[in-house]
């Protein structure tokens, strides 16, 4: 099946001649969720507002679901719900109101069946009658996903969709979209938070100042990058590595109390039987030990900080 968005050697530079995307290359698969993590200015924001026509690509080309964004704009921007990182809505206006007029802008027929679903899948019917201006943050946000599906779009972009938003809502707007997505809607997210990445997605693209650093299934990308650490929790302090052991490359922390030793869960050998009887060798004994693996977060802040 091919993707139903398809980015080619995209590239945007501005007037001032920052280049804020360089040969980005990407396939939004049918059906997926595609987390986009990067850090501030890495150009997530810009390679949305391009396939969403907001803003003009300066090299390239992208299609949505086959229409090219450039000569087939009014085809391609139907299929697709954009929820922006800023709330922008009429705050005078009730809920049922704001929502209907945004699906009259795509020039789609009336339909209060359908903007009934959609308030109700978003826990807002019983605030359909309200103020924008009275709703707290995190329903405000949930209008905007509701005026993003206003027009029944295929595709949905979510930009920072929980930011400012506290932790219960957030579990809350994560049903909503694993909802959406068993209904057939294609979501890509960015997000600060980790862990919502790690809940959520299907692929994890990775963009770092203009340029995608990884794409990959994010179960393959753990298994891939993932390291484990084993933590040794000594008996008394030392103050510094034998230097038989630094073959180990080991960390030591906590005031000499703890040392941190890391291992390829790929690789045949852990090397860990061989450390403590090492460790055992140079006299230094422990009276815990633990492991843990890397988490997204730590796969993320090492790509990026990558030369």
């Amino acid at each position: 099946m091919p993707p139903i968005i398809s980015i080619s050697n995209l590239s945007k530079t501005y007037g001032s001649g920052f280049k804020a995307l360089n040969n980005v290359n990407l396939e939004i698969q049918r059906g997926e969720i595609f987390a986009l993590l990067g850090p501030n200015g890495a150009g997530k924001t810009t390679l949305i507002s391009i396939i969403c026509g907001i803003a003009r690509l300066s090299e390239g080309r992208v299609t949505v679901d086959g229409h090219d964004i450039v000569d087939g704009y009014r085809a391609a921007r139907s299929l697709i719900g954009l929820v922006p990182q800023e709330l922008h809505t009429d705050a005078f206006e009730s809920v049922w109101g704001t929502v209907s007029f945004s699906r009259g802008l795509f020039g789609k027929p009336k339909n209060p069946d359908h903007i009934e679903k959609v308030l109700k899948d978003l826990s807002l019917w019983e605030k359909k009658d309200a103020k924008i201006v009275t709703l707290s943050g995190g329903m405000k946000r949930r209008v905007m996903i509701a005026k993003a599906l206003s027009h029944e779009p295929q595709i949905l972009f979510l930009d920072e969709p929980t930011a400012g938003v506290d932790v219960e809502l957030r579990k809350g707007m994560w049903e909503v979209v694993r909802r959406l997505q068993a209904s057939g809607v294609t979501i890509i997210l960015t997000t600060h938070y980790i862990d919502e990445a790690e809940e959520m997605a299907d692929r994890v693209g990775v963009i770092n100042k203009g340029e995608i650093v990884l794409v990959e299934d994010k179960a393959n990308l753990m298994q891939k990058l993932g390291k484990k650490q084993l933590k040794l929790h000594l008996q008394g302090s030392i103050a510094t590595i034998p230097p038989d052991l630094a073959a180990y490359n080991l960390e030591l922390s906590d005031q000499g109390c703890q040392l941190t030793y890391h291992y390829d869960t790929k690789g045949e050998r852990t090397g860990i039987t061989s450390l403590l009887g090492d460790l055992r060798a140079a006299g230094i004994r422990f009276y815990d030990l633990d492991t843990t693996q890397s988490s997204l977060e730590d796969i993320f802040v090492s790509l990026v900080r990558a030369p």
